[in-house]
């Protein structure tokens, strides 16, 4: 894919019903084109706290982008940008509720990512690539409440930099600094067995200034949701389909050395619809599933499709 900036890469992860990792594919913060949340992963039960106890999950990300939009959604370029992860996600949930704020369970959790990305031109052929241990993310603060129309969740945590990054390197998986995050998570259940269910899940990520280019990247603010209807298939088998969506803005402009008022007022725009399908034994406390999502009408940032497998166990 043909960019008039210099390159570079990162990626990102989180947890199936558990928003547990943040990272995500950008470009050098001089051209920005996504925030650090990996859209679309916490379509599903966005509110839903797991049981009590520790929950491991194992999810595999897989983002395919094959063009660039401009600031009114024109193609700037076309080629390929992909991005693999394989993320390990640790959860820990609090057997008591606490005595105040209604009750809520606390827990808290981290996700170690594995990462391979690369990005190619048309016009250029390949142009950057890497892969390795990513940014990691971690959740110290969670608070979940589970009501009996609805779950809700509310969220502090921070992404670090430990994936590769050299501002003169096209083999980063990293992407240079730090993001701190404050998110919430609600589903309601429109049916007395619970079994439809409306999600949406906001989070915003304030950037902070990435590392040897002094460049501070414009701040983002993230959207998913869905409608999901469960079907019980046999006594500990329930099968759940739904529709998913997700939105993405930048919602700053970008700043630093460098950075044209062109490029600090471009700011990104991501739109999705797509599919979900889940097994679920809960009895055995496992669920296995996967996601589709085709993004359309996006702005200043890439184009394509996103395909993500999870699956978890809680002990």
């Amino acid at each position: 894919m043909e960019i008039p900036e210099k390159k570079s890469t990162r990626v990102g992860m989180t947890l199936v019903g558990v928003v547990v990792a943040v990272s995500a594919f950008v470009l050098p913060a001089g051209a920005q084109v996504r925030g650090v949340y990996p859209l679309g992963m916490s379509a599903t039960n966005s509110g839903v706290t797991p049981e009590s106890g520790f929950t491991y999950s194992n999810m595999f990300l897989f983002y395919a982008r094959d063009q660039l939009k401009g600031p009114n959604g024109e193609i700037l370029a076309t080629g390929q940008n992909s991005v693999m992860m394989d993320m390990n996600s640790f959860v820990w949930v609090s057997k008591r509720q606490i005595a105040i704020l209604g009750g809520p369970k606390f827990s808290a959790s981290a996700t170690l990512p594995i990462a391979n990305n690369s990005l190619s031109s048309d016009t250029e052929g390949a142009i950057s690539g890497g892969g390795g241990f990513a940014d990691s993310y971690y959740q110290p603060f969670i608070l979940g409440w589970q009501k009996r129309h609805a779950d809700i969740r509310a969220i502090y945590g921070f992404l670090a930099p430990t994936g590769k990054f050299d501002s003169t390197g096209s083999n980063n998986v990293g992407s240079g600094y730090w993001t701190h995050v404050v998110g919430a998570g609600e589903t309601f259940y429109l049916t007395s067995n619970k079994a439809t269910a409306l999600s949406a899940f906001q989070m915003y990520e304030f950037h902070g200034t990435q590392q040897d280019t002094q460049i501070h990247p414009g701040q983002t603010l993230n959207l998913d949701y869905s409608l999901t209807q469960r079907f019980p298939l046999q006594r500990d088998l329930q099968l759940q389909l739904g529709l998913v969506g997700y939105e993405q803005w930048q919602t700053s402009d970008k700043s630093g050395p460098g950075i044209t008022p062109v490029q600090a007022g471009a700011h990104y725009r991501v739109n999705s619809l797509g599919f979900t399908s889940y097994v679920i034994l809960p009895a055995r406390k496992v669920s296995l599933g996967a996601k589709y999502f085709k993004e359309f009408s996006n702005k200043s940032t890439f184009q394509g499709y996103s395909l993500q497998i999870a699956a978890a166990i809680t002990f």
